[in-house]
C-alpha cells in the first residue's frame, strides 16, 4: 500500500479534483488531502477578524468563501443526487464556522475554524469518488492522529487507531484522509502546522509501513535551483533523506522539513511528483546516498546575523552555554554559527525578540546586528575527504561578499551568509559554476 499526498493547488479546482480523482482510482491506497488552495489563508483570516471581535468582518470572509464553494459544486459532480449531498456538506461546515461569530474566541476555537478545511475537501472528493462508482472510504485524521504533551506525534496511539479504522472497512477500494489536522493530548482539535499535510503522509507511511510516500504538487519534483531567480533548473531525481532535510530546511518549498524524519527512519521512499505532469519522473528520496556530487542549492530569506565580540570572555568556560541559553530562554532557533576566538556570529530567521535578545547579548560583550540577509545552501555528498568541493562553492562566489561561511556541523551541506540584494546573482552564479562548468563572471 502506497500513501499520496496532494497539496492544495492539486485540489483547487473542479478540474484538479478530477485529475487527482482519475490518478488515484484503480489502486487501494491511502490519499491525504490538503485543503482547497485559498482555504486556509481565509479561515486564518476569519480567525484575525474574531480575535478582534469584529464578527461582521468575519462573516464576510465565510461568505465569499462558501460562494467559491458552491461554484466548485456546480463544475465537479454531474448528477442532482451528488450535487445537493455536496451542498449539503458545505452547508453543515459553514453553518458551523458562523457559530464562532457570537461567542467568545480562543486558540482552541481558532484550531476547529482551521480543521475545516481539510474536512471539506475529503468529504468533497470523498462524494465524486462515489459518483464515478468507486468505493471510496474516509478516515477521519480526527479518529486517529493525535500528538502527545509535547506537541509530538504519539506513534503508538496513531498505528493502534488507523489499524482498527483499516480492519473496519477492509472491504474498501481506497482510502481518503485529511492532512495536517490532529487531536491532542487533552483530545481537542488542533493541528501539525503549515505544511503538515506532508507530516501527517510520513507518519502514515511510518506506521503502515507503505511501500511508498508520494507527495504531489504542481512542479515536477525537487529543483536544483530557484526557478524563480535562475533560468533552465532542472529537477533532481534522486536524494538522500539528509540532502532533502537541508534544501527543505533552507528553503526548497516544495517539502516540509517535518516530513523528512518518520520516513527515514522507516526506510520509506518519498517521492515528489507533479499533478500536472503524472508522467514526470519526479524526485526520489531514499537511504541510498549518490556519492561525490552537488545536487541543489537552496536559499533562506529575512535571515539577522548577529555578533557577539568579547576577547574577555570567548575562552572562559561556560561561554557559548550562556550565550546559547539566551536564544533559548526567547525560544528563538538558531541557523548558522561560526566562532573565532574573540566573537562569536550566529543568524536567526525569527526577529520577534530581537531586542530583548540582543539586550542580553550585551552583558557578554559588543553585540552587532545584520538585517536583511540570506542564507544560500548548496546540498550534495559534503564528506571532507572530498576535495575541491567547498573551493569550488566560495571560488564562484569570488565578487559575492560573504558574510558567513558554515561547513562541518553537516556532511551534507555548506551554508553562506549574504545579503539580500546579492540573492539572485550569488544562486546564478553558483549554478553556473556547479551545475554548467562555467567559471564564475566577474
Amino acid at each position: 500500500m502506497k500513501v499520496l499526498k496532494f497539496g492544495g493547488t492539486s485540489v483547487g479546482s473542479a478540474e484538479r479534483m478530477r485529475d487527482v480523482a482519475n490518478l488515484i482510482k484503480g489502486n487501494r491506497n491511502i490519499v491525504v488531502l490538503s485543503a482547497m488552495s485559498g482555504t486556509t489563508n481565509s479561515l486564518v483570516e476569519i480567525s484575525e477578524y474574531l480575535y478582534r471581535k469584529n464578527p461582521d468582518g468575519a462573516s464576510e470572509i465565510i461568505n465569499k468563501l462558501a460562494i467559491k464553494y458552491y461554484e466548485h459544486v456546480e463544475q465537479l459532480y454531474r448528477t442532482f443526487e451528488y450535487k445537493q449531498r455536496a451542498k449539503e456538506l458545505i452547508a453543515h461546515h459553514f453553518d458551523y464556522l458562523r457559530t464562532f461569530t457570537k461567542d467568545l474566541f480562543t486558540l482552541f476555537e481558532e484550531r476547529v475554524v482551521l480543521a475545516q478545511g481539510e474536512l471539506l475537501s475529503t468529504g468533497m472528493m470523498n462524494l465524486y469518488l462515489n459518483e464515478e462508482g468507486v468505493n471510496s472510504i474516509t478516515l477521519p485524521a480526527l479518529d486517529y492522529m493525535r500528538t502527545n504533551k509535547n506537541a509530538e506525534p504519539d506513534p503508538v496511539y496513531i498505528k493502534e487507531k488507523l489499524h482498527k479504522l483499516l480492519d473496519e472497512h477492509k472491504e474498501a477500494d481506497l482510502y481518503l484522509t485529511q492532512g495536517y489536522i490532529c487531536r491532542n493530548a487533552y483530545g481537542e482539535i488542533d493541528n501539525l502546522q503549515r505544511g503538515g499535510s506532508d507530516y501527517t503522509a510520513s507518519l502514515i507511511g511510518a506506521v503502515i509501513h507503505a511501500e511508498e510516500v508520494q507527495i504531489w504538487t504542481d512542479i515536477d519534483g525537487m529543483h536544483n535551483n530557484d526557478p524563480r531567480f535562475v533560468e533552465n533548473t532542472s529537477p533532481v531525481r534522486q536524494l538522500h533523506f539528509e540532502e532533502a532535510a537541508e534544501l527543505a530546511y533552507f528553503g526548497a518549498k516544495i517539502l516540509h522539513p517535518t516530513c523528512i524524519l518518520p520516513a527515514k527512519l522507516n526506510n520509506i521512499p518519498v517521492r515528489l511528483l507533479n499533478t500536472m505532469q503524472p508522467e514526470a519522473k519526479g524526485t526520489l528520496i531514499s537511504n541510498v546516498m549518490d556519492k561525490g556530487r552537488i545536487k541543489a542549492i537552496a536559499a533562506k530569506d529575512n535571515i539577522t546575523a548577529i555578533k557577539i565580540k568579547s576577547g574577555r570572555m570567548l575562552l572562559a568556560t561556560g561561554f557559548l552555554r550562556k550565550v546559547f541559553e539566551i536564544f533559548e530562554n526567547y525560544q528563538t532557533p538558531i541557523d548558522m554559527v561560526t566562532t573565532s576566538e574573540v566573537g562569536v556570529s550566529c543568524t536567526i530567521d525569527n526577529r520577534k525578540r530581537l531586542d530583548e535578545i540582543v539586550d542580553d547579548l550585551k552583558k557578554f560583550g559588543t553585540v552587532s546586528v545584520d538585517n536583511d540577509m540570506v542564507i544560500i545552501c548548496v546540498v550534495g555528498d559534503m564528506e571532507w575527504e572530498n576535495v575541491g568541493f567547498e573551493a569550488s562553492i566560495v571560488n564562484a562566489l569570488k565578487d559575492i561578499p560573504l558574510r558567513m561561511i558554515s561547513y562541518g556541523g553537516s556532511n551534507y551541506n555548506v551554508s553562506l551568509l549574504v545579503k539580500s540584494a546579492d540573492k539572485q546573482k550569488a544562486l546564478q552564479t553558483l549554478s553556473k559554476y556547479l551545475f554548467h562548468n562555467k567559471p564564475s563572471e566577474s
